[in-house]
């Protein structure tokens, strides 16, 4: 996983619900859709969200969906620099969904860059947190974090995902009607946005988010002062709930970010990642440590996969493969049913309904008129065909250079195989608005690291993966914003060109915002607040591809079978059960997570969702025009925080006040 990416609408509408838009409005051309100021605020919120992104993959590896704000800020500082006398040319829909879908390309190679997984996987500290005795990790399997490679590598393998599927489009859909519930909600937004009403509610929208990153900002600038020096001080260490659940990592701890979160994901996911850490942290792990001496030996660290750090890595892995699995499995088998099923177009695909009443013949109107920008300026299909078999062979040649283990013939069966990958997970995402792609690339890693061996295997899993997540995944990205700008009359051309430049932005301030964090912070040590949670996940899945499952410690293969077959069994459950029933079933991928970090996010993530809850009560209304506003404020202000705490920690300047909490010494 390159972190577990959720995602709901903030909007919860469907493509009948869509209000015409008057046809005579005049529809710009392509290249007046994507503008100077649009590209320059992309930048500067692509920076923003990369290192959100990056803060969030470093310590949680839960990473909710930013199609939204980016929509939001967007149009908030588009308006502002026209207020401010800086453009007055006039600011369309068209536009402010090039500058959604430039940003989310940006930041979305901060999430399949591989930062807070498969790259990271491969340094030096991962290979001595795992331990040099283990068997499987050698020595020579070790690449650390350079700008230049990093840079580079990007540059490879994140542009043929944009080429892959685009003659696929009018496939997926204008034939299929695939909706694209995220991509669907940001159009709804984008759209409403551009109407008096509308823009009347965005400007609300943008002052509710200032206050609340305002809010956040200073309350992250304020926690610093008593933060001290090492990982004990500060309010990130506060026993809320008492020193006896705080030994054990159940405590609130004043994150906004997490916080955040927990406003913009959906309750089942929040209440999931709870549930996770109770089983876990409240029952499991202390009834593992009794066994402390018997099940394995007792003088062990804290770190050492033989002992007690060993259940609590590969427990949670087996969670993630039996759900990744799961799913996978399921979409495919939707994808190829659908397919091969001459009614479903009829029957089963979601399609988008006409309404039948007077309205009907401006809606087919609009409809016909959104399928004739959608199809007026093309993308050949030589030309994507050509750019991705060109990209292919640029990467077949150049990869190995970067990680000699990966040899060229294995770098092309990726991808050759990756373009079928990514078009199920494109199709399963338009179906569920669930991408599979950490899934499918952790398949490649695993058939990889046992081809190659144990000689190399680890560095050539590791770098497969990050080809095959990067293709899938961008590939998924580009279908949700092809949908965003059907929605909202954009050109395809300018989406498509949107979407390079925004990955070519992403290729270079992805690696950049990582190495701040790199340089600033202790990443990957599991007693700090970077702890990088799936760094460890990875190498040890590639060291499993290439010797199995031979030192674990004792009962834990037989723990990680139950736990596999519980999250295929759990899966099941949620499919085969009535919605009343399904929706109170936990997520196996959610429940995974705090295994391996801990429950503290999962306190401050519960907290946002009992506070939407009780929003949603109290006033419906307002908790769904203004919780993602409120949301991506209090993350955004703790982002904004990110840059001056770690230009502090880089000049080694530390806050002045350690505050301590400790049990009351008897006289």
């Amino acid at each position: 996983m390159m972190g577990t990416e959720t995602s709901e609408p903030l909007l919860h509408l469907d493509s009948g619900s869509t209000k015409p838009v008057h046809s005579s409005v005049p529809v710009p051309g392509w290249k007046e859709q994507i503008t100077i100021r649009g590209l320059v605020v992309s930048a500067a919120l692509g920076l923003l969200f990369c290192i959100i992104t990056h803060k969030l993959n470093l310590t949680v590896g839960i990473i909710p969906s930013f199609n939204v704000a980016a929509g939001l800020l967007g149009f908030f500082l588009v308006k502002s620099l026209s207020r401010l006398g800086f453009t007055a040319a006039p600011f369309t829909k068209q536009e402010n969904t090039v500058i959604q879908t430039c940003v989310v390309a940006c930041y979305g190679l901060a999430c399949s860059g591989g930062f807070g997984s498969y790259l990271l996987a491969m340094d030096n500290r991962t290979y001595n947190l795992i331990g040099p005795d283990y068997p499987g990790n050698r020595a020579e399997d070790i690449k650390n974090p350079g700008l230049g490679w990093m840079i580079g590598f990007m540059f490879l393998v994140s542009f043929p995902g944009i080429f892959s599927l685009t003659p696929l489009r009018k496939i997926l859909l204008l034939d299929y009607k695939l909706t694209y519930p995220s991509g669907t909600a940001t159009a709804m937004l984008i759209n409403s946005f551009h109407t008096h009403t509308g823009a009347e509610l965005a400007g609300k929208q943008v002052s509710c988010l200032g206050k609340y990153l305002s809010i956040s900002f200073v309350w992250s600038c304020f926690k610093w002062f008593f933060s001290g020096i090492g990982d004990s001080c500060g309010f990130d260490h506060f026993p809320t709930l008492g020193l006896t659940l705080f030994k054990n990592t159940f405590y609130f701890d004043f994150n906004p970010t997490y916080v955040g979160c927990g406003l913009i994901c959906p309750h089942i996911v929040n209440c999931s990642v709870l549930f996770g850490a109770i089983i876990s942290r409240g029952f499991l792990w202390p009834y593992i440590s009794q066994h402390a001496g018997d099940w394995y030996p007792a003088d062990l660290g804290s770190t050492d996969f033989k002992g007690l750090y060993g259940y609590k890595v590969f427990i949670p892995i087996s969670l993630i493969l039996g759900d990744g699995l799961y799913n996978s499995i399921k979409i495919i088998c939707i994808t190829i049913k659908e397919i091969c099923d001459k009614r479903s177009k009829q029957n089963n695909l979601p399609i988008v309904r006409e309404v039948e009443d007077h309205d009907t013949s401006e809606l087919l109107l609009e409809r016909r008129k959104r399928d004739e920008v959608f199809l007026k300026d093309r993308i050949p299909t030589w030309f994507a065909a050509s750019g991705y078999v060109g990209l292919a062979a640029i990467s077949t040649a150049t990869i190995p250079i970067i990680f000699p283990p990966l040899r060229w013939y294995l770098v092309l069966c990726s991808y050759v195989i990756a373009p079928a990958l990514a078009f199920c997970n494109s199709y399963g995402s338009g179906l569920t608005d669930m991408s599979l792609a950490s899934t499918y690339a952790k398949i490649g890693l695993f058939i990889i690291a046992s081809l190659v061996g144990s000689d190399g295997g680890v560095i050539a899993g590791l770098a497969a993966c990050g080809v095959m997540m990067s293709i899938v995944s961008t590939a998924a990205d580009l279908m949700q914003d092809f949908r965003t700008g059907y929605l909202t009359l954009s050109s395809a051309k300018s989406m498509f060109v949107s979407q390079l430049v925004g990955t070519a932005i992403g290729c270079v301030i992805a690696p950049l915002t990582f190495w701040l964090f790199w340089s600033a912070f202790d990443i990957g040590d599991p007693d700090g607040p970077y702890k990088a949670p799936y760094i460890v996940i990875f190498r040890e899945m590639a060291i499993l591809g290439t010797v199995g499952f031979s030192e674990l410690p004792k009962h834990c293969l037989a723990m990680c079978c139950a736990f596999f077959v519980g999250a295929l069994v759990v899966n099941l459950l949620r499919d085969v059960t009535p919605e009343k029933v399904s929706q109170f079933i936990p997520l196996p991928m959610a429940v995974a997570v705090p295994f391996f970090i801990g429950a503290f996010f999962a306190i401050d993530m519960f907290v946002g969702t009992v506070i939407l809850f009780a929003w949603e009560r109290m006033n419906r209304k307002d908790a769904a025009d203004y919780a993602g506003a409120v949301a991506s404020g209090l993350i955004c202000g703790d982002g904004i925080w990110t840059i001056p705490s770690a230009i502090l920690a880089i000049f080694r300047i530390n806050p002045p006040i350690c505050m301590y909490f400790g049990p009351t010494l008897s006289s």
